[in-house]
Parts: C-alpha cells; structure tokens; sequence
C-alpha cells in the first residue's frame, strides 16, 4: 500500500513532522493533500498496516504462557508491562533501553514506532463542549482557551467523517453529537441498568460508548469483527489508526518522506530570520546526527516527548527551551484519573447471552456540575465507562471447587451478569505538574534523562470518592449484589491521555501557542499533540487532537500561501 517508505539523508522539506501516531498521522496527511513537500519522522521502528501485525490471528494458546507477562517480563519492564500482554508487547518500548526518572510515581507508557499508539489506542472518540473550553475563565484557573465549541465543531465533523466513528446521537449539551455510523449495541444488563439510571435521576443517561470502530465498510477500512483484538493490529482496517488510514493516504500523495529510526534532539532556530529553519535528528541504529530544513515544523511527538525536546533545544534566543518566552514549556501536565468505581452482580436474564466480542462498553456522561446551583466539594466532573458480561470460566475458576465432568459442566455454563464500571475524571492544570531534563544523566544516545514530577491532588482525589460512592448507589438501586466500591490509586500516567505541558492561550506571556495550535515565539512551528491542551475535560482526548490539528494544517497552509510564515 505504501508507495514509497525509502527516505534520504539531507535537503529541504516543505513542511517536517515530528511524530508518526495519531495527531502527527494526521499532521502528514493534511500537509501532504495540500501539495506539501513532508518529511515525517518517527524515532521508533517502521510498522506496516498488516504486514507487521504478527499477533493479531493468534489464537491464546499460541502464546508460551498464554495471556500472562512472565516475572520477566514484569521485572525489565516495570512499567510497560502494566499495559501490554504478550499479543501486543511488541507495541510497547523496553524500559530499560528508555528510562525516566518519576519524582513520584507516573507511568509513562510509550509506543515508539510508525503509527504510535494510535495502534493500541482505546478508539474512544468524544467531544468537548463550551462546558470544557469555558471551565478554567469561569472558575479562575490556569488560562482561558482562545477557541470555543463553535470554532471547532466544524473540524470534529470533518474528522469523524474520515475516520468513521460509531456512536448513538443524544442531544446532550455537554457532550455534543457527532457524525456517527450506526451504534453497536448495548447488552441485556447494560439496557437494564440504562433504564434503572433513568428512572433514578432524569439527568443521568447510560449510551453505547462512541468509537472508531467501524460498524460497516468505510474509507476502504472495515467492518470491524467483533474480535475485541484491537491491541494487535487490526487487519481489516475495523478501527482508525494512523497505519491503516493517515499515513496511506499521505503516502498516496507521493508527497510523503517517512523516515523511522530518526530520534529528534533539536529543532534548530535562525536568529537572523527569527524562525525555525530544521531539526536535527540521532539516527537510532548508526548514532549519525543528521539535519534536515522546512518551512514549517509541526511537533508530534506525544505531550511529555514533545515538552522534552522543546527544553532541550536551546539556543541564544531560547536559553530555557524553545519558544519558552512564558516559562510554561513542561508545566500543567495531566491526565486523568481513570481508577475509582464499582463492580456488582445480578440474578436475572439468565436465560440471555451475547454473540460476539463488542470492542467498546457504556457510557455515563458527565453529569456532575453541569450548573452553577450544585453543592460537591469538587470542581469539573467525570463521564463512568463500564462493560457487562456473563462470568465465564476463568471468572469461576479461583471459587469453584470439583473434579470431572460435574466441575467442567460448572466451569463452561455462564455465569451471573456482571458489570464494572469506573469514573474518567478531569485533572485540573497544576503549574508544579511538570516535564523536565536531567541533564547530569544521558540515555543511550547521549540526551539527557526526562524527569517527571506528578501528582493527583485534592480536588481529583474528592471527585474519586463520588465517583466510587456514586456507581455503588447506581448498582444498588438496579438490583445488583455484591456490591464492591473501589479505588485502585492507580499513579498518573496510567490512562495514557497526558496532556499539557505547552498550553495554548491568548497572552504569550502565560502559554505557548495561540487559538490555531501555532508558537507565540516561532511563528512557523505548530504544536497539535496533547500538549496544547489548556484543561483536560474529561472526554478521552484523541479526537480533539485530530480536530485541532486538522484546523491548524489548513491555518498553516494559507498562512505560507500569503507569505506570512
């Protein structure tokens, strides 16, 4: 499919793109369509779209220890291993060949390779609302964002209707509609327990979650399978990602440089021109350092990768990291807490199952502070995301006593309805939440040690008590047992939707880009990861950085055509 993934070794680029996975796969597309010149560089290994999925028809007793991380695994990568399984570990960096420091604990989960994690993403796909772009001017925290809802709906729709997301409209305020393929389908206990938050409270509603998994054919993509398979590489293009959509179309263009391997250490800066001019680049099989020149640059790298190549790129002009006039590059990181919630049982529809392994569960969206009239002890709110299912063997299997064919007949007849469910909570932007450099340790290439600084505060930690005390009384009131509230204290980091650290914003004096994602200090550097965000809501992100770097592609684009960049 790719028709040229070769790359060279100097000249001249229209436009350089630093970051291969979800945002920075749509940064190549976008510039590649309107006839720009692309370089992409990716510091991780080349992965081709079902070429190199090697796992993904494996069946679990393919794998040595079936669907279990060894001890050793567990030990050489202390914190990759809490997100992948054997099928997907291939996806995941080795931490020891990569190390950070924590200054407290923070998981920083990384997959360097064309496509990113836009390979093991969870696909869920929401919008924010002027609930989220006005939060932090109405309360007095942080900084205004320079854009509302109206400026980028246009851009979600746009973005939806490429990537194919299926969803069930709702005409909820705080969570707006989208373009949406048909929804799948909620199972009987989820439909029960939708009809039970209903009846309790008017304001509350349980939906089918909105993703981008494909419920039919689309773009060439698709349909999904049903699998439930998504973390290996999808062969059938049933979900978005950057392999099997952005950067095949961005390759279609014959525009398209790709070049793996290539570790950005700096983006170089022209004093006299008072622009970037180039990156320069470790190439990480041969440690040759290379430079390459563009007009415009458009970093990808992920938020925390992104903050640390911003302060290690230092100059006259840029003493203390690029375009870091405000001294905020490497501040207000977040990310949201994902760890508090229930879990219960119920007795009926045991005469009712499921066919199929859906690759998405409910959601709840927000519903806590919506007006100005409530009384929590807690700012912002949180959307619950769950699943139900029949106990299955392994569910009974810790519980069950026997031997023969009366405890095999026991272990393979499903078992009771269960669901679980969690809170996704907002984290506020708190300046001390920070990326920083050691540079008295280097990694294997000689740069400096990243070093992370990050914590849950008051505020996150009250909104997990309602959310653990909230989804116990939802299950409660629907007539489940064995009720179990929980929170796991699970360290930052662990939802994998960091964010922050260079803030767009109004004044160049307190952020580091202005409404369209652009650097208030270098006028043709673009930000459009994670790192922009001004609050984190408390919507998975990854669909807002599609909108906003589409938004910023085209900005850039008619910006060079007028000559101002």
């Amino acid at each position: 499919m790719f028709i040229n993934r070769n790359f060279i070794d100097a000249g001249t680029y229209d436009a350089i793109v630093i970051g291969s996975g979800i945002s920075g796969g749509w940064a190549a597309m976008e510039l590649c369509k309107k006839g720009m010149k692309t370089l992409l560089l990716e510091r991780g290994r080349d992965v081709r779209h079902i070429v190199d999925y090697p796992t993904a028809n494996l069946h679990p007793w393919d794998f040595k220890f079936g669907m279990n991380n060894t001890n050793i695994d567990k030990e050489s990568d202390p914190v990759q291993s809490n997100a992948y399984s054997p099928a997907s570990k291939h996806f995941y960096i080795r931490d020891q060949d990569q190390p950070y420091i924590q200054d407290k604990p923070f998981n920083w989960f990384r997959g360097n390779q064309v496509g990113g994690r836009s390979l093991t993403w969870g696909r869920q796909c929401y919008r924010l609302s002027d609930l989220d772009f006005e939060a932090n001017v109405k309360e007095g925290v942080a900084v205004d964002w320079p854009v509302r809802y109206k400026d980028i709906a246009p851009w979600y729709s746009y973005v939806e209707s490429h990537i194919g997301v299926s969803g069930q409209k709702e005409n909820l305020k705080q969570l707006p509609d989208g373009e949406f393929l048909s929804p799948m389908e909620l199972n009987c206990i989820e439909k029960h327990l939708a009809q039970s938050i209903k009846k309790n409270d008017q304001n509350r509603l349980l939906t089918i979650a909105r993703v981008a998994n494909l419920t039919r054919g689309w773009d060439n993509r698709g349909p999904c399978q049903n699998r439930n398979l998504c973390e290996r590489g999808c062969p059938f293009g049933g979900y978005f990602s950057s392999n099997s959509s952005t950067i095949p179309a961005a390759m279609a263009t014959g525009n398209l440089t790709l070049r793996p391997h290539s570790i950005v250490t700096d983006i170089l800066y022209d004093e006299q021109k008072q622009k970037a001019k180039g990156v320069r680049i470790i190439d990480a099989l041969t440690n040759e350092v290379l430079e390459f020149s563009s007009k415009i640059i458009f970093v990808n790298a992920s938020t925390i990768a992104t903050a640390s190549i911003l302060l290690n790129s230092t100059s006259n002009r840029f003493p203390n990291g690029f375009g870091n006039d405000s001294e905020q590059v490497g501040h207000n990181l977040m990310d949201h807490h994902s760890s508090a919630g229930a879990s219960g049982a119920h007795d009926g529809y045991s005469d009712l199952y499921y066919k199929g392994r859906r690759p998405c569960g409910f959601l709840i969206p927000r519903f806590r502070n919506l007006s100005g009239s409530e009384n929590h002890n807690f700012s912002r709110g949180y959307n619950i995301q769950g699943h139900g299912e029949r106990e299955e063997w392994g569910d009974k299997s810790g519980h069950l006593t026997g031997i023969g064919k009366d405890f095999k007949a026991q272990l393979t007849t499903p078992g009771a309805w269960t669901v679980w469910m969690a809170g996704w909570g907002e984290c506020l932007p708190y300046y001390e939440n920070t990326v920083s450099l050691d540079k008295s340790i280097k990694d294997k290439w000689g740069q400096p040690i990243i070093k992370i600084d990050f914590s849950f505060k008051t505020n996150e930690n009250d909104m997990m008590d309602d959310i653990k005390n909230t989804s116990v009384q939802m299950l409660e009131n629907a007539g489940f047992k064995n009720v179990n509230g929980f929170n796991y204290n699970k360290p930052g980091g662990s939802t994998i939707h960091e964010m922050g650290t260079a803030r767009m914003g109004k004044d160049a004096k307190t952020s580091v880009l202005n409404g369209y994602n652009q650097m208030h200090d270098v006028r043709n550097v673009f930000i459009t990861d994670g790192s922009f965000m001004t609050s984190s809501a408390c919507q998975n992100p990854s669909l807002t950085y599609m909108a906003f770097t589409a938004r910023a592609c085209e900005y850039a684009y008619q910006q060079l055509k007028k000559g101002d960049l």
